[in-house]
């Protein structure tokens, strides 16, 4: 997937708006380098002034050593899948109090999102394919209600749309498109798969498109997200 420099950036700036971290905060990295969300690890902290915290795999695959290395280095923001939270949950769940928690990657269950609100300072939920930037949506979660992937963030618009490309009402399930700033520009040296994917968007100024990203979703009646799975299974 070759994403430009200018949907990093817009990745970055738009996260930032609800993240706000400032140069008192210092943020875990425990992801791998290969997998896209490690560069909200790596570089909205260095946008930002705040301070990154290497985790090491050792740290990862030990939830007291990870817990430990929270503790120690003063962590106050922390992205991982729900796999990790739930095994750092199942661990020692007080020990994350103060701590703002950040996941995605994976279908967020409700009962781990209750225990993350229970214990956490805050809790948000993200989404995105690599083809739209890492993450684009985001919720921020509340115990009484089932976990959404919330919004857009800024310059990047959710559409849900039924198989003739029209819109669906709230309550309804349909295909979810991604179109904005934060689209990829295609599959390296692979313009069919490209052209498959990334199409016109009739919702927006001429030129631009929009992503499909194999998703099923429907509008709540706040005008969140809710996942409803993939498409294809």
């Amino acid at each position: 997937v070759v994403v430009s420099h200018g949907a990093l950036t817009n990745f970055l700036a738009g996260t930032q708006r609800t993240l706000r971290l400032t140069a008192a905060d210092r943020l875990a990295a425990v992801t791998t380098i290969a997998f896209d969300i490690a560069a909200l690890e790596l570089f909205l902290p260095l946008t930002t002034g705040a301070r990154v915290v290497l985790a090491t795999r050792d740290h990862v695959a030990d939830p007291q050593a990870m817990l430990d290395l929270v503790g120690q280095a003063g962590v106050t923001v922390m992205q991982a899948t729900p796999a990790l939270w739930q095994m750092l949950v199942l661990h020692d769940a007080d020990r994350l109090a103060g701590l703002r928690v950040l996941t995605g990657g994976e279908a967020l269950p409700r009962p781990l999102a209750e225990k993350l609100c229970a214990h956490a300072a805050q809790v948000i939920n993200l989404y995105g394919p690599t083809e739209t930037t890492i993450w684009s949506t985001l919720a921020d979660v509340s115990a009484s209600r089932p976990p959404s992937i919330g919004t857009p963030i800024a310059n990047t618009r959710a559409l849900i749309l039924d198989a003739a490309l029209r819109p669906v009402p709230p309550g309804v399930g349909a295909d979810l498109w991604l179109a904005g700033d934060g689209l990829a520009r295609g599959y390296h040296q692979q313009p069919g798969m490209t052209a498959t994917r990334f199409v016109a968007n009739p919702f927006g100024p001429p030129g631009t498109r929009m992503y499909r990203t194999g998703d099923l979703a429907r509008w709540s009646e706040t005008g969140e997200i809710e996942f409803l799975g993939r498409a294809d299974f």
